[in-house]
Order: structure tokens, then sequence, then C-alpha cells
């Protein structure tokens, strides 16, 4: 099943298997357990490490085990883990193996310390990008805490699962029997979960930090860039965000980030993590920044989190990002995740030969909408205004599709459903004022993104439509805060925009403690 390319890098990889690992296979007649022993056997016959073979003990099928040979250490997948879920796989072979997860040995040991037995299982889908971080998470957390178990299991080859349990939506994760969380969840996110006293001790712990010279809200590009750019000056730079990527771990194909002709969400935020981390950046992950303080007497503004924890920083940057729009109708909250969403590539194959909506005609409407044509049974795109504002080449794209419709100048009004998940929609067309209603399953909202500003309501001077006002330079209306990335009043929402935007922060920011330490200084 692997190319010779995929095949050439996995075998490099298993050479760094430690102890010797077991392929455990649970097999019915069917042709996706034909796939299954094929990749599992190939698999097996790269290394030396590892070996293979079928019990059927497992009533999921296809679905295999990969165990620490004489240990309790395994994690398990239901399905074939290719496509986003490959890495996954490697991943698990490496840890199983005796690989260390890359994660700081402070989580590790909090890992290896959580009591009770604990049996997760998440469902995700092989086009999800979301998806792999949920589940390298989880697999990492069984491997060092073998009162962990998790079993990966992919949607699409289990959708009796998928109907019993009403999954409309990817990741989902059920612990011990009972739904634990839906969408991307950092590693950081499950443990203080699991772990009730990990927020109380992780308050003390971030309280006690020194204040930083640059402290960073947001590790999204522009927090990134703004991050690696005040660190470069030697600066003490710390960074706190609820998860790192931001917006960017929702994007699937990135096709204009200049040098790089194509990457992936994931992938790119990855790489700006340790590109951060190899200068030395104090990253606090898993924190909700709820609050600003200007600067006092001390000269320290301060950030405190949704857990009570207060940071400090001389100068500050706010890089909090933004998120996707809501419609603002009946049911749409209510059926959040049960027929709702805002991911068509990670939630798309749930909706395999069904009707679906996409709301919004923009570049992000027109392109879910051409991705779901190949996967679902219709597609309806309904677009506020009375034309499209894709670019021309989605449109015609889009056109040549025998299953899709578009509306135009359609007023969603309400999301309809049977209390378990959504059945129509219901709009009005703008020039007749007709009331119509679709009878579907699924609704794909893309119609833009809010920044994440609520929380600075009243502490410094916002738009109106929420952006945080910046200069230039990236001046805030506070004396030593910044702002950079989708938040702020900068013009044109791009990756590339919020790095450069992320750049001059840190670069005023440095010029701002240069300036204010200077007289101090002199006069010593």
């Amino acid at each position: 099943m692997l190319d010779s390319n995929l095949t050439a890098q996995l075998t490099t990889y298993l050479e760094r298997v430690m102890t010797p690992i077991q392929l455990i296979a649970s097999l019915d007649d069917g042709p996706k357990s034909a796939e299954l022993a094929e990749l599992l056997q190939q698999i097996a016959g790269l290394s030396d490490q590892v070996s293979y073979e079928r019990r059927d003990d497992d009533a999921r099928r296809p679905s295999f085990t990969i165990a620490r040979a004489g240990s309790d250490v395994e994690v398990r997948f239901a399905g074939i883990p290719l496509g986003h879920e490959f890495t996954s796989l490697v991943l698990a072979l490496l840890q199983v193996g005796g690989v260390a997860p890359k994660i700081s040995d402070t989580l590790a040991d909090q890992i290896r310390a959580i009591e009770g037995e604990h049996v997760f299982e998440t469902y995700m889908s092989l086009t999800c990008q979301n998806c792999p971080d949920v589940v390298q998470a989880l697999n990492a957390m069984s491997v060092l805490n073998p009162r962990i178990r998790h079993t990966a299991i992919e949607g699409g080859a289990f959708q009796d699962e998928i109907a019993e349990r009403k999954i409309l939506a990817v990741p989902t994760v059920y612990h011990n029997g009972e739904l634990f969380g839906q969408g991307r969840m950092t590693i950081e996110e499950i443990v203080a979960t699991v772990d009730t006293g990990a927020s109380a001790r992780d308050v003390d712990r971030l309280n006690a930090m020194e204040p930083f010279d640059v402290l960073i809200v947001g590790g999204g590009p522009a927090g990134a860039a703004a991050a690696v750019y005040a660190a470069r000056k030697g600066i003490r730079t710390g960074l706190v965000a609820e998860r790192f990527g931001g917006q960017v771990m929702d994007t699937m194909a990135i096709e204009n980030f200049v040098s790089v002709p194509y990457t992936e969400g994931p992938r790119l935020s990855a790489a700006l993590e340790e590109h951060v981390t190899q200068y030395g950046v104090e990253i606090v992950k898993a924190q909700r920044v709820c609050a600003l303080t200007a600067a006092g007497d001390d000269g320290l503004t301060v950030v405190q989190t949704e857990s009570g924890a207060r940071l400090s920083g001389r100068t500050v940057i706010l890089a909090p990002g933004a998120r996707w729009r809501a419609m603002g109708v009946p049911g749409e909250q209510d059926y959040r995740n049960k027929g709702v969403t805002f991911c068509p590539h990670c939630d798309g194959p749930l909706f395999k030969g069904k009707r679906v909506a996409v709301i919004g005609g923009g570049n992000s409407g027109i392109e879910a909408a051409i991705d779901l044509a190949g996967v679902v049974g219709h597609v309806t795109v309904l677009e506020f205004l009375d034309e499209l504002k894709a670019d021309a080449v989605l449109q015609r794209k889009l056109r040549s599709l025998p299953n899709v419709d578009v509306v135009l100048s359609a007023q969603t009004t309400e999301v309809v459903g049977d209390g378990d998940r959504v059945t129509g929609l219901s709009y009005q067309d703008r020039v007749s004022g007709q009331g119509n209603t679709l009878d579907l399953e699924g609704i794909f909202v893309q119609i833009g993104l809010l920044p994440n500003t609520e929380w600075l309501r009243g502490s410094l001077e916002l738009s109106d439509r929420g952006e945080i006002v910046i200069d230039d330079r990236g001046h805030t209306s506070l004396p030593g805060v910044f702002a950079a990335g989708d938040a702020t009043t900068v013009p044109y929402k791009q990756i590339v925009i919020a790095m450069g935007a992320g750049s001059t922060a840190a670069l005023s920011a440095f010029d701002h403690l240069i300036r204010t330490s200077a007289p101090a200084e002199a006069s010593t």
C-alpha cells in the first residue's frame, strides 16, 4: 500500500525503534481488512524490531494494536490510518517503540502521575487536519501512562458507530463511554481536564513568573513572528495562548505563502512553534486571556487568564487572531456539531451521500462547496448578496459540478432540527421576501471571521468592527502595548501579512524598551 517514497521514509523512522513492538490485527473477510493486513505486513517487513500477527480479539474490524513487547503499553487504531493520520501511525510506532513523545518533562511527569482508569475513543476522518493533534496527544498519553487507553476510530469505516452515537463533527472524543469533547484540543487541554488539580498548580507556577520584557498574547502567525523577532534581540520573551497555531490550524491548502508553493495549516503551525521554541521563548499554553490592565507606576502591563493567573510584561504584543463568524440565527447554537459545522475538510466525510448547504459565496464558501461536492450527495450554496464574491476561476469550477445549486439574495433565518441533528434550513429571498425551507442534514458556515477582542473592550481603542486600532508601527492606544494580525485594523487578513505585522510589532516593542529605559540608565 505504501509507495516507494513513504516506504523509504518509514524505514528510516523505524531505525529509531529501541524496543520490539507487535502489530496485532483484528480482521474480517472484507476488502478493507485485506488492505490493512497488507499495510501491517509491509510495515513489519521494514524492521526486525516489528512483528505482525492476526488475533481477531477486537470487535472492531478492521483494527489493530501497536503493542510494546512484554509490557502493557499499547495504542489502538480502528480503520486504516492513512491520509492525515499517517503521521499519527508513524509517531505511534516510534513512541510504543521507546522514542519519547516531544513534550516537556513537566507535562510528561504530570501524565504519568494521573490516577484511575481512563478509556478514550477518538472518532476522526482521514481528511481532517485537526484530528491528528487530538489522536497524537491521546496516543502519547497512553504510551506514558498504561492506565490511559486510547483507540483512534476512522469514522468512514465505522458508519454504524457514527450513526449510533450521532456524531456529526470530528474529532469527537469519548472518555469512559461519555462524550469528552469535540474539535481541536491540545495535549495540555486534555491533561488539564483529566487532571483536575492541574489548573490550580499551573496558576501558582504562572503567578510566580518574573515580568517579561515582551509578553505576547496569541500563538498564530503574528504571535509566532513577534516571538522570534523579540527573542532574537536577546530580551526575555513570553508567549501565552490557548493553543499554538490559531486560525492556521483550520486551513487546509496554503498556496500563497511566498517561497513555499504548497503547505498545510497544521504543518505550518508545527514549523512556527518549532522555530519559536528554538529561541527559548517561554510558551504558556492552554490559557485563555480574559483581561488587560494598563501599565501602572511599575511600568508593567498585566494580562489575566480565565484560570486566575496573572502575567506581566514591560511591553505587550496582542495577537489574539480571529474565529469563524456565526450566522446568529435561531437553532444555530443548538445544532452546532450536530449538523452545523465550520470545517468542510474535517467533517465532510461524515455527510457522505447526504444533502448539505454552504453559507457564504466568498472564496472560502465556494472552495468548501467544491470540496464537498465530491463527497456529499448535493450541495446548495446560499449567498446573502446578489452575486458571488469568489474568484472567477472558483466560480467556473463550481458551476461545472452537477450536484451543486447556488441561491443568491438568500438570508438564512433558522436552522431546523429534530432535537438530535439538523434536518433543514429556512431562508428568505431578499428580493421577493418569500420564505423557503431546504431539507438537508448538514450546514457548513463560511461567512468570514470575527476578531477575538471582546475581552479588550474598555481597555484600549477598538474599531466599530471590534478590531484593535493600530498605527503603521503596531502601536495601540496604550503606551507599551502593540498589536498585530487578524484582530487588528490592518487590511487584508493573510498569513504572510500577519507575520510581517508581528515582526513590526516586536521591533516597535524593542524600540519602546530602549527609549523608556534610556533615561533611567543615563541617570545612574
